[in-house]
């Protein structure tokens, strides 16, 4: 299928009806148009969920920058665009244990984990690859397959990225989808989808380029209208009062002025202009969305929170050291109810 037809296609499917061709759970239960209520609580890893919406316990493996760099005969022709990354996490450091390990190691332990936590789904939130190999990309289905536990996938800046190769970020994101990732898609829109899980929406949005699309916006609009209790998972991290340029979607500094790393990526530098009316827009509206319990996001290599409105963005550290978020969802008990409501 070419890659506009298939984009396409999906996008006509899709976006229309706001809803995936896949979901692990039908999800009839409580809406909601009034602010949802919750606690969220954090202890190292862990992540834990209250709220009246939630009707039964969910279990969420949460993995963002594995930077696998596998590659074998089949990447020798893209050798100059990739050869920056592939040396560039041979060997970390477990964020726990202090003992020296690499993402393939680090990612099957996280995978054990999740199996032996008898986890719900595991969500695989960008840069799992340092840059789009065959190799990688194989090996990491074969790992999800054996396990058994459903997955949700969406793409990172360095996961449809060849360092130095022609072209804009989307027009580069679009055609390494097509040419890559889309297996890990499981028949999803690459750019936006829904998963309903035990009452609760799970939408997996691509941020990678920074920016937010007309349709990803209109998607995330639909949803948050259909009352449903949401989470959204984006690599890159919202913006929030005090971080740093890198938290970039919807960082009213982000733009050509602010892009220190374009030339060490070799990539286009960010726009003059900075972020699109849309992608501003979409920050407004995820902060402002009633039904939103809340983010997960990668991108930035350590552990992360920030509550804006009341809604917690958590922020996973490096799977390549390690990282990973264990995610509980957990109704309340009737004592807890009189905390918050």
């Amino acid at each position: 299928m070419k890659r506009r037809s298939f984009f396409k296609e999906v996008t006509t499917g899709l976006v229309g009806l706001g809803l995936t061709t896949r979901s692990f759970a039908n999800t009839t239960d409580k809406k909601t148009k009034s602010p949802i209520k919750l606690c969220t609580t954090t202890d190292q890893e862990k992540v834990f969920f209250y709220a009246e919406v939630i009707n039964e316990p969910i279990k969420v493996v949460h993995i963002a920058d594995t930077h696998l760099f596998k590659d074998d005969e089949r990447g020798i022709p893209y050798q100059e665009y990739s050869h920056r990354m592939a040396k560039a996490y041979n060997q970390t450091t477990h964020f726990k244990t202090g003992i020296k390990t690499n993402p393939e190691e680090a990612f099957e332990q996280t995978l054990a984990f999740a199996k032996e936590v008898n986890a719900d789904v595991i969500t695989l939130i960008g840069d799992i690859f340092s840059f789009p190999s065959e190799a990688a990309i194989e090996w990491v289905l074969s790992k999800l397959k054996k396990t058994g536990i459903p997955y949700i996938y969406t793409a990172g800046n360095h996961d449809w990225h060849y360092e130095g190769m022609e072209g804009s970020l989307e027009s580069l994101r679009n055609t390494w989808i097509e040419k890559r990732l889309l297996p890990l898609y499981q028949g999803n829109h690459p750019l936006m989808a829904a998963y309903d899980i035990k009452g609760i929406r799970f939408l997996a949005i691509d941020n990678s380029t920074y920016q937010i699309n007309e349709e990803q916006l209109a998607f995330f609009i639909k949803h948050v209208a259909s009352g449903l209790p949401l989470v959204l998972l984006v690599h890159i991290p919202m913006y929030a009062p005090g971080k740093n340029v890198y938290f970039g979607c919807g960082n009213p500094n982000w733009g050509a002025g602010t892009d220190q790393n374009f030339e060490l990526e070799k990539r286009p530098k960010w726009p003059e202009s900075g972020h699109t009316k849309t992608t501003l827009n979409f920050h407004k509206s995820v902060f402002n969305a009633p039904n939103l319990l809340g983010i997960f996001s990668g991108h930035i290599h350590r552990n992360s929170i920030e509550i804006i409105k009341g809604k917690p963005q958590i922020v996973a550290d490096d799977n390549a050291s390690g990282g990973y978020l264990d995610i509980n969802f957990l109704p309340m008990d009737e004592k807890d109810k009189r905390l918050i409501l």
